[in-house]
């Protein structure tokens, strides 16, 4: 962001310390420099960032796929939920479609 040492570094803390809040425009030219998604940025929670990292690398088409999937998983019960979820991280450890 074009910013000395310094100065970056008091600015920094002023965001930590909540005195201060980043603009818009700050934190997607931040999100590009990091090359992340400006939403996993403001993500609430890891699992949360680590979702949006996972659905920014996918292509625009397979992330509205994999959204309608997430919305339709977390509307079965919970058992039926467990055991899908199961079946798909064994099938993804195992390297197996």
């Amino acid at each position: 962001m074009g910013l000395d040492k310094d100065t970056a570094s008091a600015r920094i803390s002023r965001y930590e310390s909540q005195s201060m809040a980043i603009s818009l425009e700050s934190l997607f030219e931040l999100a590009s420099a990091l090359e992340v998604p400006p939403a996993y940025l403001v993500a609430t929670t890891p699992a949360m960032a680590d979702a949006i990292l996972s659905l920014g690398n996918e292509s625009e088409s397979r992330q509205g796929r994999l959204a309608a999937v997430l919305a339709a998983l977390t509307k079965l019960p919970n058992s039926q939920r467990k055991a899908l979820t199961e079946a798909i991280m064994e099938a993804a450890s195992s390297g197996k479609p």
